[in-house]
């Protein structure tokens, strides 16, 4: 797809080097990984994700999705993912854009399209889907900008804008438009998720999370397992898991340490879960991160 094409190039040109890589575009990140990776563990925020070049993988619970060249996905929430490169070379690199989602932009462009009939109601906060040609020119004409510093200024909003509307008018226009909702059980899953976030290194019950968000025990769980496809707890495991690598990794503190900073009370707990989680104990695996960073990237 010639459109393609030019969005890899565009990349290619824009990023020599593996990694993230900021843009003056204010919300939008490119990313370059020139071998596959191993699979690291991250917390998506909402944004869109669009692979130009090779292909990745990211897990979400029991669900596996899968992006190839011209495949987009969109996250609606905070979620803990772990994804990982699964095909580049250093002559064809994985290329991919992120595009951060402003939610005033996107409310007030929410306000005036109409949603797609059909929608599901509480559908999962994370989805893969072909892009279009009319998103596909979009995402190009706003990278374009980047050789256009002149009129970045005032066209990239346009472009950005653009970008949204096509989401919002396309299969995923539901979805969407659950970033801005503010009322419903869309908008108590999205403050549970946000209250475990915050909360996540205490020790909480359904009934405590239930009563935070104005929802029965049965209700927040069956909802909250429909949008980030984890109980609230496995949710709660996997933010503790991550911040405890994190932490060993960047302030090289002992596996002890790491698990009690984060919440657990047995060590010994903590790294049977560590391992279920990552394949490896706990120290295995940060000499692995330690020995081996280029396969380390978020993907």
């Amino acid at each position: 797809m010639e459109t393609l094409t030019e969005i890899s190039a565009v990349i290619a040109r824009h990023v020599s080097k593996d990694g993230f890589h900021a843009t003056p575009i204010e919300r939008v990140r490119l990313a370059r990984s020139s071998t596959v990776t191993m699979p690291m563990p991250n917390v998506y925020r909402p944004q869109l994700c669009l692979v130009a070049q090779g292909q990745k993988e990211v897990t979400l619970g029991d669900h596996v999705f899968r992006y190839a060249p011209g495949r987009y996905g969109v996250v609606t929430y905070d979620l803990p993912a772990v994804g990982h490169v699964i095909e580049a070379t250093p002559e064809k690199p994985y290329l991919c854009l992120f595009l951060d989602f402003d939610p005033v932009m996107l409310g007030e462009l929410a306000s005036r399209v109409l949603p797609p009939p059909g929608a599901p109601s509480l559908p999962i906060g994370k989805t893969v889907s072909d892009a279009g040609t009319s998103l596909l020119d979009a995402v190009l004409r706003l990278l374009r900008l980047l050789d256009d510093p002149a009129a970045l200024p005032v066209l990239g909003p346009l472009a950005e804008q653009e970008i949204l509307y096509r989401l919002l008018a396309g299969p995923d226009g539901a979805r969407m438009r659950h970033i801005t909702s503010s009322q419903g059980r869309v908008a108590q899953v999205g403050r549970a998720i946000a209250w475990i976030g915050q909360h996540f290194r205490e020790r909480f019950s359904i009934e405590r999370l239930a009563a935070e968000v104005g929802m029965s025990p049965s209700s927040v769980h069956e909802h909250f397992r429909a949008v980030t496809a984890m109980t609230p707890l496995q949710f709660q495991k996997q933010l503790r898991l991550q911040d405890a690598r994190s932490l060993m990794l960047v302030e090289d503190i002992d596996i002890t340490t790491a698990a009690l900073r984060v919440g657990y009370e047995s060590p010994s707990q903590f790294s049977r879960e560590y391992r279920r989680h990552f394949g490896e104990p706990p120290a295995r695996d940060i000499a692995r991160l330690r020995a081996s960073p280029g396969l380390a990237v978020v993907a």
